[in-house]
């Protein structure tokens, strides 16, 4: 063993807290950071429940040395994370604009048309599947969060409710919805049982269909620091090289890959079947690979500095944050993202530091973040405050953001971003 790999904090093979892989099945013996306990990143606080108690996890993520999935135990189930969800992907435009570039890439690259069938797992609200419906495509999601699947439902949008994997990969397909287009936006994180899940894709898609998967890239999460996307409900985090040796397990061949902006760095996988000759593997994909072996993404020791990596974020965070306080500076939050949660319950910022944080989503407004209790407006409770610092959580979206609100300059006010690093303008 190197030096380098000595240092990757190692658990006893005693430990109980020993896991398996959820992709190889082998154990799981080193860690890639501690962020130590939280609640589940979405489960807001009522009023009425800020007396209670309320349930923390570990999120210790792991990296196994056999086939490199980074990924955190499943301490929490799916149905207990998504029986009433708080995200509705609706609400940011950005978004909503990344969906309706994505229908028109799709519908001109394979020439999809009113005979072709769209499958959508984990649809959400509708926010996508609704420009295929505008093309005259017909569409079908699959969404597990009976609150969320109400709203694309209420917009007629086709939806069943329930989570996706081989079992029931197999009804959709008795019930004639094999699929041309498989489409999955940052659903792959949120899959406990990674080899069911796409299993179910291989069983769902029809001989020459198109599987594409978008989910945020590990070379640029740990490039960027951006610790921050590591929940409770995204149980793994992928390079490309992994991905595509998950995929071929399955019966299915990764033709293709973008590289995209969303979400602070993603890829977007292309999948065929593997017996499927009229889809030939572009360059993108040995590019890539090679690019992340050059990194050190197949090696246990590039993985060996994360940690202190973060731990340097959060002590300029509060350095930051503390300096601002003494000044007399007051701050507030932007968004209540599951990543903000993260940041703040790691870095043990509390309204001791942000008087209040502001959602446009509904949904969120009158509750309180878990974990920390900051408390969540809308959007005006900005105009009426005047802080002198606005903390953009979702920091993804910090151009939107910053548009949305440049009315702050009026008084002298100032956004700022945590990550990668500590950032005011």
């Amino acid at each position: 063993m190197t030096t380098a790999t000595a240092q990757l904090p190692q658990m006893d093979d005693s430990s109980e807290a020993l896991g398996l892989c959820r992709f190889c099945q082998n154990e799981l013996r080193y860690t890639l950071v501690d962020l130590g306990m939280a609640p589940p990143c979405n489960n807001m606080v009522s009023r009425e429940q800020l007396n209670q108690m309320e349930p923390f996890y570990p999120q210790r993520v792991f990296v196994c040395e056999k086939c490199f999935l980074v990924q955190l135990l499943e301490y929490i189930s799916p149905l207990e994370i998504f029986s009433d969800y708080t995200y509705f992907s609706s609400f940011s435009d950005s978004w909503l604009d990344h969906a309706r570039r994505y229908t028109d890439l799709m519908q001109e690259r394979f020439g999809l048309n009113s005979a072709s069938q769209v499958v959508e797992i984990a649809s959400n609200d509708g926010y996508l599947l609704q420009y295929f419906i505008e093309k005259g495509i017909p569409v079908l999601g699959v969404e597990p969060a009976a609150n969320v699947a109400r709203v694309a439902l209420d917009k007629g949008i086709p939806t069943v409710i329930e989570f996706f994997g081989e079992k029931s990969a197999r009804g959709l397909v008795e019930n004639g919805h094999r699929a041309d287009l498989i489409l999955g936006n940052n659903v792959l994180a949120h899959v406990p049982d990674i080899n069911d899940f796409v299993g179910g894709l291989k069983i769902l898609l029809k001989g020459q269909g198109v599987i594409t998967m978008e989910f945020p890239h590990l070379l640029r999460l740990m490039a960027e620091n951006q610790f921050d996307t590591i929940y409770h409900e995204h149980f793994s985090y992928f390079s490309f090289t992994t991905v595509e040796k998950i995929f071929a397990a399955h019966g299915l061949t990764l033709f293709d890959v973008q590289e995209l902006p969303t979400h602070g760095g993603s890829l977007r996988i292309y999948a065929r079947h593997t017996e499927d000759a009229t889809k030939p593997v572009g360059p993108g994909v040995a590019d890539l690979k090679e690019r992340e072996e050059a990194a050190g993404f197949s090696r246990l020791e590039h993985y060996a500095a994360f940690g202190e990596q973060v731990k340097e974020t959060k002590r300029k965070l509060l350095d930051f944050l503390v300096e601002a306080k003494r000044a007399g500076k007051t701050i507030a939050g932007y968004g209540a993202p599951g990543k903000g949660n993260t940041l703040l319950n790691y870095c043990g910022i509390r309204t001791d530091f942000i008087d209040y944080t502001v959602d446009r989503s509904p949904y969120k407004q009158g509750k309180y973040l878990p974990g920390t209790h900051i408390p969540v407006y809308a959007p005006e409770k900005i105009k009426e405050t005047r802080p002198d610092y606005i903390l953009i959580l979702p920091w993804n979206l910090k151009e939107e953001i910053a548009r949305q609100m440049s009315y702050v300059r009026e008084w002298g006010g100032q956004f700022v971003v945590p990550i990668p690093e500590v950032t005011v303008f």
